[in-house]
């Protein structure tokens, strides 16, 4: 499988203020991964959810570490389920979505 793309997984956590206030920090890495278009059944069943589906993503699945939020090519997107696939493999099926 040809591993030619980088995608930059985002995870998220928080830290209080000095006034109790809870500011969001990014944490950003780079992986290796396949990009794809999703299958059309797949387009259509997560439309019919409100989804937006775009892409497919195969890694490593050591490489990801449950973060909701990636980037590609300078576009954000959501990461809206995951499938475990063979040869330690994962595929993350991501969408576009406003606020990410």
């Amino acid at each position: 499988m040809d591993k030619s793309k980088v995608l930059t997984l985002i995870s998220e956590t928080y830290i209080v203020d000095e006034i109790g206030q809870q500011i969001p920090q990014e944490t950003r890495r780079d992986v290796f991964c396949n990009i794809s278009s999703v299958s059309a059944a797949e387009w259509f069943e997560a439309g019919r959810s409100g989804l937006k589906p775009e892409y497919r993503a195969t890694m490593f699945s050591y490489d990801y570490g449950h973060e909701k939020i990636v980037e590609l090519d300078g576009v954000r997107y959501g990461v809206y389920r995951t499938y475990l696939g063979k040869n330690e493999s994962i595929e993350l099926y991501l969408e576009s979505k406003v606020g990410v």
